[in-house]
């Protein structure tokens, strides 16, 4: 066997600003890795997180410090005690499901007893913005399925009000991104449940979850930022009902597979989320979005550019990507 192992850092310009309470995005800064093994080819993306400390210099050096152990024949198995969970460990572990797929003459689907991607509706993302130019974005949006709000503490209720007022239609996430305090859930519950909010995503710092025990929520709310792997699941338990998957936080498809199994074990609804990443990043997480109650894959739909075969939107729904494309043969 030889095998080789390479790793890359690309970057996807946006159409627009990307903005979240924590700040603004205007170019999608991706790790690609592949890994080839007797004429075929694997491959994955990561997205190194700063709020995680995680940046690309980092990630390329982790992944080159493992180089040597996956090329001399390293399992996806082996992943867990080579490198810690993160956008590295994702990248090396969805183009090892990548490459055994293809080697196999199989999908990654079959491989992991799920089964095949099928069009999903999928939360379109609108950033933060003044209320008035919230509303703008989401006129034009008003008939797809699901919605996420990105909102700061400032103007969280002018802005929902502002969304929902002109979109009444899709069911909502409301994501505050760790930029709200414990009083404010409490206070607002009244507020979410009339503009009929769906689900309420990480509004408190995961160093403020402890605060949430006790709170009857009106809301379901979702843990992002306070869940990584399956170790944090049992901390969690009382104070949120939906966990949100993300593979870059998990360390790729083989622990996000488990932690969903594990999340669901434990009587937590799923989300299946993304970074702003490209169409390879999104390939391995529909192999979750189907059985998740939520899905909020349009990270891809904020490039200028994604890559060619990737993901299509029609209306919301996110359809399969093109045959090849990722975890199996064209």
């Amino acid at each position: 066997m030889l095998r080789t192992l390479q790793a890359t850092h690309d970057r996807f310009a946006l159409k627009t600003p990307f903005r979240i309470s924590r700040g603004v995005r205007t170019v999608a800064e991706v790790i690609t890795v592949t890994v080839a093994q007797d004429g075929f080819v694997g491959r994955g993306e990561g997205v190194p997180y700063p709020r995680y400390g995680e940046t690309v210099e980092g990630a390329l050096a982790a992944i080159a410090g493992i180089a040597p152990a996956i090329e001399a024949g390293a399992t996806r198995a082996d992943l867990a005690t080579l490198m810690p969970a993160g956008a590295a460990r994702n990248a090396v572990d969805d183009a090892l499901w990548d490459l055994e797929a293809r080697l196999a003459g199989t999908s990654v689907a079959a491989l992991a007893g799920r089964p095949e991607p099928a069009p999903l509706a999928s939360a379109i993302t609108i950033g933060i913005d003044t209320p008035e130019a919230m509303a703008l974005v989401a006129a034009r949006i008003a008939d797809v399925p699901l919605l996420k709000v990105k909102v700061a503490r400032a103007e969280a209720q002018a802005q929902i009000a502002a969304v929902r007022r002109v979109a009444p239609k899709p069911r909502l996430i409301v994501d505050p991104n760790e930029s709200w305090t414990v009083a404010d859930v409490v206070a607002w519950q009244g507020f979410l449940v009339e503009q009929r909010v769906d689900l309420l995503e990480q509004p408190v710092p995961a160093a403020a979850d402890a605060g949430l025990a006790g709170i009857a929520s009106r809301i379901p709310i979702c843990a992002d930022e306070s869940l990584h792997t399956r170790a944090d699941l049992d901390a969690l338990v009382g104070l949120y009902t939906h966990v949100n998957i993300k593979l870059d936080k998990a360390g790729g498809l083989t622990e996000a597979l488990a932690l969903a199994d594990a999340a669901r074990g434990r009587g937590f609804g799923l989300m299946i989320g993304c970074m702003l990443c490209s169409s390879l990043g999104i390939a391995p997480a529909m192999l979750l979005a189907g059985e998740a109650d939520f899905a909020d894959l349009d990270g891809p739909l904020w490039l200028a550019e994604d890559r060619p075969g990737g993901v299509r939107d029609e209306g919301g729904v996110l359809l399969p990507l093109h045959p090849g494309f990722w975890g199996a043969r064209a």
